[in-house]
């Protein structure tokens, strides 16, 4: 059985950092995307950055490039979000999430891609 458990959220002031951790079980890596979304009061999840692990790749959406970094601790079994200059506009509940690595078309930001998912994170920065 697939598990992913968010945590790391809190509340901090604009321009300050937060790292989310996802711990995960009931898969491997090696044939999964991790995904880390947010969903902010009145908005729909948006896609906010990935790791897959099989190609050594991570992508991330334009409005956190540069600011937020996804990395990996696959002997933990865990997926980290190191968020640096938060915004206000950053504020949300962030999920993480798993996508099998199917053949074929992906968007990898997209959450309707994504099969499993584990329970939010809320991070709420001042200003």
């Amino acid at each position: 059985e697939v598990q992913l458990q968010a945590s790391g959220g809190g509340l901090v002031q604009a321009g300050g950092s937060l790292r989310l951790s996802c711990s995960a079980s009931g898969f491997t890596f090696d044939d999964y995307t991790l995904g880390w979304f947010r969903q902010a009061p009145g908005k729909e999840r948006e896609g906010v950055s990935c790791i897959i692990k099989s190609e050594g790749k991570t992508l991330y959406a334009d409005s956190v490039k540069g600011r937020f970094t996804i990395s990996a601790d696959y002997a933990k079994n865990t997926v980290y979000l190191q968020m640096n200059s938060l915004k206000p506009e950053d504020t949300a509940v962030y999920y993480c999430a798993a996508r099998y690595n199917k053949p074929g078309p992906r968007r990898l930001l997209s959450r309707t891609e994504y099969e499993y998912w584990g329970q939010g994170t809320l991070v709420t920065v001042s200003s």
